[in-house]
């Protein structure tokens, strides 16, 4: 176990979310928990021909109910979403307006895609009807709109930068900026990771990687065949805990530790050393031993070669008896840049109410995934530290630790 005395303690003081469950990070790890799937029959706003019919998509949305009527033509729906969870995030937190904001706030934002809908939408208009984009048609779809928006929104001023690593992006941002006030260049940071690209075009590119189940998501377990394609957005306000302190704020959880590694192994196919590697470097960073993490919610796409390397990791780290595992993806689907985020606000709710989330659809374990994964059911049991994980296609990993506070 290491230690850095001279490193700042960083805290998590509130958190939002936006999901296939429903605005709020009550709503999804009220999913979570309960195992109650919200991914549903897929709806597009122009015919789709595809195979795959479900998706985990953001019900009855309406963006005019959360943002104000000048700001809302800026807004691409992924950073419609970042606004919503950030709003949430920061109200938990205690702020309002910009009292949050200030040179050493910084916004640090991942997506893998960006303004997918607006891109979508413009290229239908232009080579189906002949319709030109307008005016604002690039500052809704460059991916640093999101933190760009939150920035003015909040007042900050201090580093601010969109981050995009495929389905690592959420959970790659969120360590970046933990990273930054460990070090002292900000005290605050908003953080977290946006996505919005359940479109036709993404759709069909992902139905061409054969990735896609047509059914139901099983992660870890037998008979499993693929993921579901979700969206959403989860913002975390993170503080020093000596700015935390300073204010009165009472922290969830305090987030303890930060890994990252690439593969640099192959554009799809996802690599054991790596992964094993960012879990290792997490701890490190924790100052952690192996056997310290009580529970892990894993990357777990339910692809049958991406469960296998991922279990093999977890071996590589913890053991034979790696700590009971859940992913949490059945619930609200693969939301790409978005899910390290979503996942980190199941992993906080997990460790602050002490129950480990179920891993559902499960049909009965897979010798090739040789770990508790949970089956079904949410388990009551002891929860001081957990860890999070997210692997991505081009091998970039990111894994982070929270302990309890």
């Amino acid at each position: 176990m290491t230690t850095e005395q001279n490193r700042r303690r960083v805290v998590v003081t509130g958190m939002g979310a936006v999901s296939a469950a429903g605005v709020g990070a009550g709503p999804l790890w009220a999913a979570a928990k309960g195992g109650v799937s919200c991914i549903r029959p897929l709806k597009l706003a122009r015919p789709y021909p595809g195979r795959i019919k479900i998706a985990a998509q953001v019900p009855d949305f309406d963006p005019a109910a959360h943002i104000e009527a000048e700001l809302l033509p800026y807004c691409d729906e992924f950073t419609q979403y970042a606004v919503v969870a950030a709003d949430e995030a920061l109200k938990q937190a205690g702020f309002s307006g910009k009292e949050a904001g200030g040179p050493r706030t910084a916004v640090v934002i991942g997506t893998g895609i960006g303004g997918a809908h607006t891109i979508d939408d413009n290229c239908y208009r232009e080579y189906a009807e002949g319709i030109k984009p307008d005016t604002l048609t690039v500052p809704r779809l460059i991916p640093s709109a999101a933190p760009t928006t939150l920035g003015m929104r909040y007042g900050a001023k201090g580093p601010t930068f969109a981050l995009a690593s495929a389905c690592s992006s959420a959970s790659q941002a969120i360590g970046e900026a933990f990273e930054m006030l460990r070090a002292g260049r900000a005290d605050r940071a908003i953080a977290g990771g946006t996505e919005a690209c359940v479109i036709n075009g993404s759709m069909r590119g992902w139905e061409a990687l054969r990735v896609l189940t047509p059914d139901l998501c099983r992660p870890f377990s037998a008979k499993r065949n693929g993921m579901t394609i979700g969206e959403g957005a989860a913002v975390f306000m993170l503080e020093t805990l000596e700015a935390a302190q300073a204010r009165g704020a009472t922290p969830l959880c305090e987030l303890a530790g930060y890994g990252t590694t690439s593969d640099a192994f192959d554009p799809l196919r996802a690599d054991v050393e790596g992964p094993a590697r960012c879990m290792r470097m997490a701890l490190e960073s924790a100052g952690l031993d192996p056997q310290d993490v009580d529970y892990l919610n894993a990357h777990g796409t339910a692809t049958y070669a991406n469960d296998m390397t991922e279990s093999e990791a977890m071996r590589a780290v913890f053991g034979d008896a790696p700590p009971p595992v859940s992913s949490t993806k059945p619930i609200h689907g693969h939301a790409l840049g978005a899910s390290g985020g979503l996942e980190l606000v199941v992993t906080v709710s997990a460790l602050r109410e002490q129950i480990a989330p179920p891993t559902i659809n499960f049909l009965g374990p897979d010798p090739k995934c040789p770990v508790d994964a949970i089956p079904n059911e949410a388990r009551q049991m002891p929860i001081r530290v957990a860890m999070s994980n997210s692997f991505a296609f081009g091998g970039i990993n990111a894994t982070l630790v929270a302990k309890a506070f």
